[in-house]
């Protein structure tokens, strides 16, 4: 009996010592002092597509490569085409993200557009960083109902009557040809719409920043990321942002100096800039986000907040973020 009574004590110490080695490699996601772990972050695969804003473009582009580092299975392809690209695509099912720069229309929402806003951006007047009279704006800055005489009322005028100064070069106005919310957005902060808005009708935020840099006498709009540089935060070289004379006090103040990437943000989360031309960005869909997109919208909304800054956008606040993570779902 003594012989059985040992080999059955054996076998309960081999048990639990086998027992305490599984736990202790940690079995069922605990360790063996019964501390929770966290569970392997879940496996997704298959395609996004996403087409739309300029304006959201670079931070898309971003997310879109950190969440591949987390998600190698997943392949995003990313167009920008303006924000009226992406609505007609997204609620067309041509894609699966569409980023879209300004609110949702009415017709819109009739046909299940399904929107969460994800960051915040701005527009900004640009000029030619050669321009005939920069320190007369940059000390004065134009007004609004400067910039209703430019883009509405198409009247030909000099930067000698926008300065009170007798210089005689005519002023260049340049607008957006794409269906874009850029020009919606400035259209909006005039009192009108994008097919009110007259001047020489250019494609994207990169064009007309272009066509800027080449015009001494050109005035035009661009979103923060297509008018200050991302990695110096000054403004993109041969450009300048024209400050807006908000108070109407005849000066340009402080806090309405848009010199840097940072002055302008300031501008925007002061207060002082006005919205619009400020306003939230957001990414649409039809119906509802599903499977694989609905995880990467999560992770945006989530985790992908951390790049906001980085890029060079502005942050919804806690409350967008959380009832964007209600809308989207679990």
């Amino acid at each position: 009996m003594m012989f059985f009574e040992w080999i059955k004590k054996i076998k309960t110490s081999i048990i639990l010592t086998a027992i305490l080695i599984f736990i202790h490699a940690g079995f069922g996601g605990f360790t063996v002092a019964g501390a929770q772990t966290s569970l392997p972050e879940k496996k997704l695969e298959g395609r996004i597509r996403v087409s739309g804003a300029w304006a959201l473009y670079p931070m898309m582009v971003t997310w879109a490569e950190e969440f591949k580092k987390i998600h190698p299975g997943v392949r995003i392809d990313i167009s920008a085409g303006g924000a009226g690209k992406g609505v007609t695509d997204a609620l067309s099912g041509l894609v699966d993200i569409g980023m879209v720069s300004r609110d949702l229309r009415p017709e819109e929402l009739k046909q299940k557009a399904f929107y969460v806003p994800v960051v915040k951006d701005a527009v900004f007047p640009t000029i030619n960083a050669a321009n005939p009279v920069m320190k007369e704006l940059m000390e004065k800055g134009l007004r609004k109902t400067d910039f209703i005489d430019l883009w509405l009322s198409a009247r030909s005028m000099t930067w000698g009557v926008l300065t009170a100064t007798d210089n005689s070069r005519k002023v260049r106005v340049y607008t957006r040809s794409d269906s874009c919310g850029a020009a919606e957005t400035w259209a909006k902060y005039l009192g009108a719409y994008q097919e009110d808005l007259k001047g020489i009708a250019v494609y994207g935020d990169p064009g007309i920043a272009e066509a800027i840099r080449k015009d001494k006498n050109g005035i035009g709009y661009n979103n923060l990321n297509y008018a200050y540089d991302i990695k110096t935060g000054l403004p993109v070289p041969g450009i300048r942002m024209v400050p807006i004379d908000v108070n109407g006090n005849g000066l340009i103040d402080p806090k309405e100096k848009l010199d840097t990437k940072q002055d302008a943000i300031d501008a925007v989360q002061s207060g002082v800039y006005p919205s619009p031309p400020a306003r939230d960005l957001y990414l649409v869909t039809k119906g509802a986000f599903q499977g694989t997109t609905k995880e990467f919208v999560k992770w945006i909304l989530s985790d992908g907040q951390r790049y906001v800054d980085e890029v060079g956008y502005l942050k919804i606040n806690a409350s967008q973020i959380k009832n964007a993570v209600q809308k989207v779902g679990h």
